[in-house]
């Protein structure tokens, strides 16, 4: 007798083996409509995989998580076939699904087109309405070999030959297209329905910039259509509010070939960078950080000490002076133990919070490198507390607390938090371990988080806890992080003197809220669309007049709003006034003063947002005393 176990607690039996799909249909019709694959004692198999032995098992549908991804992944078999039907001489070589869809590389001999990308799109729909049952084999290794040299697959037999060991290799045939897959996929090509192709860019057989130049077609793949035109949506959003576009548009900050991944800030950019370091350097200080400064060019044995020079060395600047070797520095860890190593410290001393702005380079993949995104040269906001053991929970707590209050005044309220724990490979006793993952696990709970778990995910040296914050998109961008280290301090000697007398390591936490600065400002301008917040705009008000004889009456206005703090241009070009609106609404500055006859009769201002709503006349001291309290919440009401 045969008994399957359901997620439900009940069983069924069975007098011989069954497949997932027979399981399914013993239930009830519907679910096995809805049954894309199988988890067999949490493995994921297909409908049509044999149970043998007695099991526990789920069955897969288009609701769970593993649904979408196998949807997805069959998708990407479904683009291979209709290429391959179209475009007999091009040669499939792998596909795996992505965030958000698929991407399959092909070799072909010429580049593919729009007009091949929309006749491939309708063909995997011809293909995936003909419902073709998708069926697995297994072959030898060798057999796998012949069989897709045959095919004039030489780039499926190569993957097959590079991979290790003996096992029967799995294939998947829908009609008279095979490919070789681990698996599962859906059981017949008619459960693609929600799919689409987006767009075909260059990718290195295997990455390697030696290797064949290859193409990738990428497509996306949902459930259902209204999630799909949800997504096709925000990319349409995305693009919109590209923060290299705005970038130019607003003439905040430029990138150039000479010096690619280092970021050339304009004065309207670096006036918001100042307004970001300044408002974290005065909010850090009143949390008890103190601000430090190390150098950026190091010694390789500093390096080689922290393990950084073994496990970074090809993502790490190098440079050569009197037969030393140095590094410019990829992170600043090292030389905030260096600074704490200054004078023996005492456990009275601790929690030791050491802050910098620290500026940073790497060795980026060019292919990798991405306006404000991904960049060789950057700035962290990075600091690291240096404390015992038994005060890790209260600074995860008060560093939640500080880093909530941060994103909430820069406009983000929503923020999602993943705890990663011991990774296979780690430095620490097993008793570390549990004290430190107790600490963070205990200081997310009392805070009333939401968080998820990530196993096995923690850096070698120690846990960590994530944090992402969903922008006005609904993109998420994981920006704080904070890591327990037990391996940096003692391998570069740090001690303290414990209430006993003994000679300690300090446990050292890693953290960081905004990342990189540079990226955080991407960010930002992405989530408002380039209209940032009064307090973060680069000018706050425009002063314009209608005419040559309010141009005294302007410059007094501006002089006044200087006076109270505010970053104010002036306008007295003799343009019309219409055409001087448009011009400073679309560089979205939050305000704009109209100055004319009225106003100077009445000694007041007409004021406007950039939005384009009219605010009337007020008196200057009302306006600056509306932008000032703007400013102070932190919020835009424009």
């Amino acid at each position: 007798m045969l008994v399957v176990r359901l997620p439900d607690g009940s069983e069924r039996q069975f007098d011989q083996p069954v497949t997932v799909m027979e399981v399914a249909e013993s239930i009830g019709s519907g679910l096995a409509r809805a049954a894309i694959a199988g988890k067999i004692n949490g493995k994921l198999v297909d409908t049509s995989n044999l149970i043998k032995d007695d099991s526990d098992l789920s069955i897969v549908t288009e609701k769970d998580a593993e649904g979408l991804e196998i949807i997805r992944h069959s998708s990407a078999h479904l683009l291979a076939h209709a290429v391959k039907e179209l475009f007999p001489d091009a040669q499939v070589t792998i596909g795996p699904i992505i965030e958000d869809g698929f991407y399959y590389d092909f070799s072909y001999k010429r580049p593919f087109t729009v007009d091949d990308l929309q006749e491939i799109e309708k063909r995997m729909s011809e293909i995936s309405k003909s419902g073709l049952q998708i069926e697995r084999k297994t072959l030898d290794r060798s057999e796998a070999i012949n069989f897709f040299k045959s095919q004039n697959e030489h780039y499926k037999a190569q993957i097959i030959e590079d991979i290790p060991g003996d096992e029967k290799l799995s294939l998947y045939s829908q009609g008279n297209f095979t490919d070789l897959c681990r698996g599962p996929h859906v059981p017949v090509t008619s459960r693609l329905k929600v799919f689409k192709l987006m767009k075909v860019a260059g990718a290195y057989w295997r990455g390697d910039s030696q290797n064949e130049m290859l193409q990738r077609i990428y497509g996306t793949a949902w459930i259902k259509k209204e999630d799909q035109d949800a997504y096709l949506h925000r990319l349409e959003q995305a693009e919109k509010r590209d923060h290299r576009k705005l970038g130019k548009k607003l003439n905040l900050f430029h990138i150039q070939e000479e010096s690619p991944g280092m970021v050339f800030w304009h004065p309207n950019g670096w006036s918001i960078w100042q307004q970001v370091e300044q408002y974290m350097r005065k909010i850090l200080k009143e949390n008890s950080y103190q601000e430090i400064r190390t150098p950026q060019v190091l010694d390789k044995s500093l390096w080689e000490h922290s393990g950084h020079w073994e496990n970074f060395r090809e993502n790490m600047f190098t440079t050569h002076s009197e037969e030393r070797n140095f590094a410019i520095k990829p992170m600043n860890c090292p030389g905030h133990v260096q600074v704490f190593n200054q004078g023996l410290k005492s456990y009275r001393d601790l929690p030791l919070r050491l802050t910098e702005f620290g500026s940073c380079h790497r060795n980026e993949p060019s292919g990798a490198l991405h306006g404000l995104m991904r960049v060789r040269a950057f700035t962290q906001d990075d600091a690291h507390i240096f404390c015992t053991a038994a005060q890790i929970q209260d600074e995860v707590v008060s560093f939640i607390d500080l880093l909530q209050k941060v994103y909430t005044d820069f406009g983000f309220n929503e923020v999602f938090v993943k705890l990663s724990t011991r990774p296979h490979m780690r430095v620490g006793t097993e008793e570390q371990w549990d004290e430190a993952e107790n600490a963070l696990e205990m200081a997310l709970n009392n805070k009333n988080l939401d968080w998820d778990l990530e196993e096995g995910e923690g850096a070698f040296y120690g846990p960590k806890i994530d944090f992402s914050l969903k922008d006005s998109i609904g993109r998420m961008w994981q920006c704080g992080t904070l890591q327990l280290d037990f391996s940096m301090p003692k391998r570069l000697g740090a001690e303290f003197v414990a209430e006993d007398n003994s000679r300690q390591t300090p446990v050292m936490l890693h953290r960081a809220i905004l990342g990189s600065l540079e990226r955080f400002i991407g960010i930002l301008i992405e989530n408002h669309a380039g209209s940032l917040p009064l307090w973060l705009s680069p000018y706050q008000v425009v002063v314009l007049n209608i005419s040559e004889k309010q141009a005294n009456y302007a410059k007094e206005i501006t002089d006044e709003l200087k006076h109270s703090g505010i970053r104010v241009h002036i306008d007295l070009r003799n343009e019309k006034i219409p055409f001087k609106i448009r011009e400073h609404s679309l560089q979205k500055l939050p305000y704009q003063i109209i100055v004319g006859e009225k106003e100077v009769a009445a000694q007041t201002v007409s004021v406007r947002t950039r939005s384009g709503s009219d605010l009337g006349q007020m008196s200057l001291q009302v306006l600056i005393d509306r932008l000032k309290l703007e400013i102070s919440k932190k919020v835009s009401s424009v």
